[in-house]
């Protein structure tokens, strides 16, 4: 399974972006999917996971209230909105895949990830 993420750009404090994931496969419709994130000279981060039942979806204390994570289940995507940006959410951003329908957080639990697309804030 191939994970595809875009839509990252360069964005004032304040604004919006909205980050996509494309699965190779469909039937990945039915496994959980994570948004993490690097920061220059930091280690990746939790950002937000959605699951197939159970809870609808965990995100980071950092970003709670200001993004959202959602799926389009026909299509096999998920998708970041972010909004009210801040410099602090500068980073690359990666979709990720678990073989599995439960949510996690801890980035070694997932088995499948995509490039990376940049995401830039300023002040």
């Amino acid at each position: 399974v191939q994970l595809q993420a875009s839509g990252g750009g360069s964005v004032q404090a304040g604004g919006s972006l909205r980050l996509s994931c494309a699965a190779s496969r469909r039937t990945f419709s039915n496994n959980a999917m994570g948004w993490f994130r690097r920061a220059p000279g930091k280690e990746r981060e939790f950002v937000a996971a959605i699951g197939w039942g159970g809870p609808a979806a965990y995100y980071a204390d950092s970003v709670k209230g200001r993004f959202t994570i959602s799926r389009d289940i026909r299509k096999g995507a998920v998708y970041l909105q972010m909004n009210s940006l801040k410099p602090e959410d500068t980073a690359v951003y990666y979709c990720a895949g678990r073989r599995f329908a439960s949510i996690a957080m801890n980035a070694t639990t997932y088995d499948y990830w995509g490039q990376g697309t940049q995401v830039t804030v300023s002040s």
